[in-house]
């Protein structure tokens, strides 16, 4: 295998994990749960919370 056919296939493959995971994280109801964190978070940056 030629070294872009490689790259590529492991640009696929990390791509295909990556939204396996994201969609297993949203099917358990994570989405949430991680919006609201990041809510927190940017308001305490700029003092609000």
């Amino acid at each position: 295998m030629r070294r872009g056919g490689r790259l590529a296939f492991v640009r696929i493959a990390l791509l295909t994990g990556a939204v396996c995971m994201i969609a297993y994280g949203v099917s358990r109801g994570e989405m949430g749960t991680v919006f609201t964190k990041a809510v927190n978070i940017c308001l305490e940056c700029i003092g609000i919370g």
